[in-house]
């Protein structure tokens, strides 16, 4: 194969427009082959605005024959081509519910996954374990994720655990590990294994008997944060029994994370709290806890946090989030939230159920909504029922195209600086009488 006709065709693997081209023979998806080009430009074409570009860009079998291609070069000798294949994938799998053809290739998709876990650095290993969470997100519970679990589990949990590898890495598979296991574990025995691996990590930040004022962040705080957020999402599927035996270890440590100068770890640490006194409420309606005063002092001090060493953004972020937090500890109360998608709306009216949404929407990104409509795990997940069926006359009428949105959006804008001249207007008056 000539290196011209090679780079036309992996030109249209990463979403060119040539169309004439054959398909990869055996000699050409040889690893010796496809390693002599060089150059990978990144296969977002899968990626931020979800199934309306794949829509645009080809068939069905346009699509595929994309994937095929990503597929073979997951295993080329380049790791930055390995890395942006494997991303190509998971953007894909994120936007679009791709079971029957993934389900063919399961073994070899976990096979690439495996390779580059053990074989890759840094962000090839990120980019697989962000894939394996795709990956059994489309599966769903069953026997094809147990196996996907089972072979990928022993080594998520080795980078973990490797004080050496890449935290960006750590942090990933953190997070790949505990929705894996939130999606395919049937075994008690290895949901315990798993929480335990996370308990490990994330303890790690909890204040000393020695120390008594602020948790310095350190560059593991980040895979800490994601440990805790991955710990929390486990908890909500564990028995009564071991979820009893968690709040007493950790009710009186956790608080502890409140006083850390990182943002993201007070909040990750003030909704796991809101969350375990949800659980714990739910299994005893008059549950005491008996630090109560202290806990909410502190989450009032976050909730108007006047701080003029943290940045604004922060503050505001903090404020927000702590002010809902302190509602649901100190009054059982939880501002319902709204999110639609198609012709379809879900309330999210309690801490477990949006703690499980934040995280899958973390993983999925744009693609969360669709995957609402059409994935049947996380609509059993979320209690919506099957999927509502639409024709394709109805999925167009649903459909805002980019340029009505712009308009649309454009409109609101220069209604809301209208009123607010308005308002200042009136404001300019009532100074000047006085």
């Amino acid at each position: 194969m000539t290196t011209k006709s090679f780079t036309s065709t992996l030109f249209y693997l990463l979403g060119g427009q040539h169309r004439n081209v054959q398909p990869f023979s055996d000699e050409d998806a040889s690893i010796e082959t496809m390693s002599h080009c060089s150059g990978y430009s990144d296969p977002s074409s899968f990626a931020e605005d979800g199934p309306e570009v794949l829509d645009e860009e080809g068939t069905q079998e346009d699509l595929e024959y994309k994937l095929k291609g990503f597929i073979d070069l997951t295993l080329d000798k380049s790791a930055k081509t390995r890395q942006a294949a494997l991303e190509g994938i998971k953007n894909a799998l994120a936007s679009k519910m791709l079971y029957e053809f993934i389900l063919e290739r399961r073994m070899t998709l976990t096979d690439s996954i495996e390779r580059c876990l053990k074989k890759g650095k840094g962000d090839e290993q990120r980019a697989a374990a962000a894939l394996a969470s795709v990956l059994c997100i489309q599966l769903g519970p069953g026997i094809e994720s147990e196996e996907v679990l089972k072979t990928l589990g022993p080594i998520l949990k080795k980078i973990i655990c490797d004080g050496t590898a890449s935290i960006q890495a750590r942090q990933t598979c953190a997070t790949c590990f505990g929705v894996c296991c939130f999606i395919a574990t049937d075994d008690i025995t290895e949901l315990y294994s798993t929480l335990q691996c996370l308990e490990n990590i994330f303890t790690k930040s909890y204040l000393k008997e020695k120390d008594t004022n602020v948790i310095c962040s350190t560059p593991n705080t980040a895979l800490h944060i994601s440990s805790l957020l991955a710990w929390t999402l486990l908890l909500t599927i564990c028995p009564i029994n071991e979820v009893k035996k968690k709040l007493e270890v950790h009710f009186h440590k956790l608080p502890s994370l409140l006083s850390s100068d990182d943002v993201n770890m007070r909040i990750a640490a003030g909704e796991s709290l809101a969350l375990l006194f949800e659980l714990a409420r739910g299994m005893e309606s008059d549950f005491f806890y008996e630090d109560m005063e202290s806990l909410t002092q502190m989450l009032r001090t976050l909730a108007t946090d006047g701080n003029k060493h943290r940045a604004k953004v922060d503050k505001r972020k903090q404020r927000s989030v702590f002010r809902d937090i302190l509602r649901a500890v100190e009054e059982r109360d939880f501002p319902t939230e709204t999110v639609k998608f198609g012709p379809e709306r879900m309330y999210i009216d309690c801490w477990v159920k949006k703690h499980t949404y934040d995280t899958f929407k973390e993983i999925l990104g744009s693609g969360m909504q669709y995957h609402l409509q059409s994935n049947e795990f996380l609509r059993n997940v979320f209690e919506l029922g099957p999927p509502v069926m639409l024709d394709a006359a109805a999925l167009k009428t649903m459909k805002i195209s980019r340029f009505e949105r712009h308009l649309y959006n454009s409109a609101a804008f220069k209604a809301r600086t209208k009123a607010r001249s308005k308002c200042r207007d009136k404001r300019a008056d009532v100074g000047e009488f006085f």
